[in-house]
This record gives C-alpha cells, structure tokens and sequence, in this order.
C-alpha cells in the first residue's frame, strides 16, 4: 500500500538518509557520503533508480551553502540538470530538444538537462537520488516538506542566489511568498506557484458534466458526493467511480474550527480559533473522514487503488473514468485537455465543502522549488527560472510551447493546439502572467482572480516547523501513518475495527511529544510576530 505524497517513504531506510542528511550539513558532499548511499542503493534499490526518469525538491541550511561553488556564481550559465515528476510526452521531448533548446541557449546561454521520475516512483526515487548525492541543480517537491527536507539536508539556502540572479522574476512575484520558504532568516526554496491560495487542498475538482446528467448541481457536503457516486455507478457502470478520497475537503467539512497542517505528512494541525496544536490522527475531524470513506468502500464505490496507488489520483482522474480528485483553483481549467483526450465531452468544475465556512490562507502555495547541495550549478538554476519568469513571452513558452505551432492566442485568451503538457502550469503558475482558455467564462476567470478577497490569513502563514528536536519521533510516527492510519484514513480499514490499536502504536512513538515540539515552537513563531 502507497501512502500520501509526503509518506511515500516505504523503499527509503529514513534514517540512514538522516545519517547522510548530517553529514551533508557538516562538509556533507564527500567521500564517506557516497558510501553510505552506496550501500543504501546496492540493497536492491539499484534497479529502481535506473529504471526511473526525473524529479525535483527543496533546500537546506549547512555550513557548505551555496556560496561554496565560486564559479558557479560568477560564471556563464552553462548547464543545468532538473529532477521532473511525471511522463516525457512526445511533443515536450520534441520542443526541449529543439526549440526550447535554442531559445535558452541563445537568451542565457544555458543548457537544460531534464531527468524523469514517473509519478509512481518520484517520491521514492528522488529521497534515493538526493541520498546518493546525484548532481541535480533544481527539484520539485510539496511546500509542506520543507522543515523535513532542510533538516535532512535535501536543500541549500538560496537567500543571497536569488537576489543575485534572480531581479526579473522578484517583479512579478510578491516578495513576502519567500517568507513560506523561510527558516532562521534564510530562503530555502522557490514556492513556484503564485495565485489565489485560500481553501489550497481543500476543494474538490469533479466531473460537471456527469453530474448534471444525474440531475444534480452542486457539491456541498459528504452526502452530495456519496448521491453523486451511486447515481453515476447506475448510470454508467463502466466508470470507475471517483479517483481520489479528498480526506482535506472531507477535514474541512467535518472539522469544528479550522484545522491549517503545521507540520509534515500532515502530523499535526493548529486550530486557528483555539491556538493550539493537535495531533491530527486524535481530532474527531479525522474520525468521521475515515468513517465516511469506509462506508464508501462498503457500498462499493471505492476501488481498492484510491488506497494501494494513492499517489496516482491525479493521473487516474485525467483517464476520463472517474467522478473527481482533490482540487485547487485553475487545476479543472489544468486537466481539462487532458480528460477531454479520453472522454471528449467532460466538463470539469471546482467545488467548496461547507461553503458557508471561513476560507483561510495557510501556505505561501503548494509547491517549492529546490537547490540540493549536490548541484554543480545553482546560479544556472535560478538564472532559468529568472528567464522564465521575465517575460509573459517566455511564461507562455514554457507552459505551452511554441506559438502558431503548439497554441494561439486570441487577445488574453489562449488556445491549445497540443494538448500535451509542457512545463506543469500548476507548477509554475504566476498571477501575473496567467491566460485562460477561450472557452472559459469570464464569471470564472472573475471568481478566479478575486478567490482570495475575503479570505482570512492563518496565524501559521510563515510558520515552517524545525522537526530537529523530535526526529526520531517523526519517523516513528511516519512510519506508522504508513502501515496504519493511512488505510484508516481512506477509509480501507474499518475505523471501528483498526483505530485503537493504531493510537496505542502512535502513543508508544511519541506523539505527545511531538506535538509538544511543534506547539512550544508555533507560540514563539507567534510572539517573535507581536
């Protein structure tokens, strides 16, 4: 059974990635490293890594930051490598190798090598690549891993890099978005994605068309999905029901006050209203979520991969064969060409559990973007993102090709020739920049770009939580989530029938004390703001 995003860690011996995270902080890229990984790839895991094709993720302090490479910094751009999640389309390897190619190297002089980790693999793989000191220069991984990922030594402070290299991109990107990748007063990741953030994770991207065939409108609450569910499967019993689980719209409709994730793998939350930290497998929100889906399972209309192929949910909603996924605000607009490949007439939508509920702005986005210590060329990874950045001309290159050949556009509205991706626009998004599709009403692109008005702000924005002192307890707990509260959560294993016997485990790993941690540093996080 696959786990969250952030849990994925079922091939990884966490603490022996621990042992060569503090190696790296101390001198961290030498020989001894490169045996410890070595001994950790040679244990069957060797095979894994040939076999995968990119990713990417975030950075880290050390007293080798990034000003150890002089040349690097100083010099010509030169080449990049980018560790990328997904699948190489035909068309996307065709423009990186030709023009893409030839634009970045004639604008910046700069060589752009992309390395593929398909999304089954990524998170396994990448943990192994960063262990084994593999030279990446820029990766992908979720904002929430930060913390984890800086005390692991995954990630190198870019403070001084993107001031240096990067005026173009600061233009169009709030400064106050690098505070989310801010710990002890240095910046250790790009959070990528600018746009409206409020509600991020805890919408629910669905099939518009297929409800209304059912006569339904709208999704409000549990009930609307499970009605949703059963009138599908009658109506179309070759579909495969929905393709994710949304335990965090499921949270938000069940929670009693708002619960923001303060810590990794969704360990612990904060109650916005109360200021305390909770353990989120203890809260009466995470109880009814898990009994909701296990009656989902119990009336068929879960399928055993929402569970076992966790990390898949977004590649099996874009098959065109099921009902909804986890959503954001622009992800239906994202997808949409590419379930429409499958199923033609799918119309997609985002909807709000408990609408009637405040919205919150937790996260500086969900996405980050960082610099290993293995990189051999920082200041060409954010001399890229700098050029990405400082032109509408090259935003649109990027997320969606060549214009004539791969899109058109129509005044500010975008057509899509290919329908393949590029660049992940979900990955890159900027407010600034950002086009919509010709079909797409403007009441949508208006609701889009106010989504954010009369948000509240979470007392958590900014807050990146340091698991240094309670790791042992992080990965305990992890390890846990793992093999037993995930399949609770999904709903896979019965609540009633699992759940005590997995609060005992979770009570012997020291949870108490990790919440503790994360509580006594969340109230100096709020007094150092007074």
């Amino acid at each position: 059974m696959l786990p969250t995003d952030d849990d994925a860690r079922t091939f990884v011996d966490i603490k022996t990635i621990k042992i060569i995270g503090a190696i790296n902080r101390q001198g961290g890229i030498n020989m001894m490293k490169r045996r410890l990984a070595g001994l950790l790839l040679s244990a069957g895991l060797i095979a894994q890594t040939l076999c995968g094709c990119g990713a990417s993720s975030d950075s880290s302090s050390a007293d080798n930051s990034v000003v150890a490479d002089e040349t690097n910094i100083t010099g010509d751009a030169g080449e990049i490598t980018i560790l990328y999640p997904g699948e190489e389309t035909p068309r996307f390897k065709e423009f990186l190798e030709n023009e893409f190619a030839d634009k970045v190297k004639e604008d910046i002089g700069l060589k752009v090598n992309m390395v593929w980790l398909p999304w089954d693999q990524y998170w396994n793989q990448k943990e192994i690549m960063l262990a084994a000191n593999d030279e990446i220069d820029l990766y992908w991984d979720g904002l929430t891993n930060l913390a984890s990922i800086v005390n692991k030594g995954q990630a190198q402070p870019i403070t001084e890099l993107v001031k240096t290299y990067c005026p173009d991109m600061m233009k169009v990107y709030p400064e106050e978005r690098l505070k989310g990748a801010t710990i002890d007063g240095e910046v250790y990741g790009i959070p990528s994605a600018y746009g409206p953030t409020s509600c991020i994770s805890q919408l629910v991207c669905a099939r518009e068309d297929l409800l209304n065939e059912v006569g339904m409108t709208d999704l409000k609450t549990p009930e609307d999905l499970k009605e949703f569910a059963k009138k599908v499967k009658e109506a179309h019993p070759e579909l495969k029901g929905p393709a994710d689980i949304i335990f965090k719209p499921l949270t938000r409709y069940y929670q009693d006050e708002q619960l923001t994730w303060v810590s990794g793998n969704e360990i612990a939350v904060l109650g916005e209203e109360s200021g305390k930290i909770y353990s989120y497998y203890e809260t009466d929100a995470f109880k009814q979520v898990a009994e909701f889906n296990a009656g989902m399972y119990k009336d068929g209309l879960y399928t055993d991969e929402l569970t076992t192929q966790y990390n898949e949910k977004d590649a099996r909603m874009q098959t065109g064969l099921h009902l909804w996924v986890e959503g954001s605000i622009g992800k239906d607009q994202e997808i949409i060409g590419n379930v429409r490949s499958n199923a033609p007439d799918a119309q997609l939508k985002t909807f709000l559990l408990a609408p009637e509920k405040d919205k919150y702005i937790t996260t500086a986005g969900g996405e980050v973007l960082c610099v290993p210590y293995s990189a051999k060329n920082p200041s060409g990874a954010m001399k890229f993102l700098n050029w990405l950045y400082s032109s509408p001309e090259n935003y649109r290159f990027c997320i969606y090709g060549v214009e004539g050949k791969d899109y058109e556009m129509d005044g500010d509205r975008v057509n899509r020739i290919c329908t393949e991706d590029f660049f992940y626009e979900w990955m890159f998004r900027n407010k600034n920049y950002q086009v919509f599709a010709s079909d797409v009403p403007q009441e949508y692109i208006d609701q889009y770009m106010s989504w954010d008005d009369n948000a509240k702000t979470s007392s958590a924005l900014g807050f990146v939580f340091n698991n240094e002192k309670v790791a042992e307890q992080e990965t305990a707990i992890n390890e846990l989530i793992t093999t037993d509260f995930a399949s609770i959560r999904t709903g896979f294993a019965p609540y009633d029938e699992n759940y005590e016997a997995a609060l005992a485990k979770l009570k012997a790993a020291g949870i108490d004390e990790y919440i503790a941690e994360v509580q006594r540093q969340y109230d100096e996080f709020i007094a150092a703001q007074k």
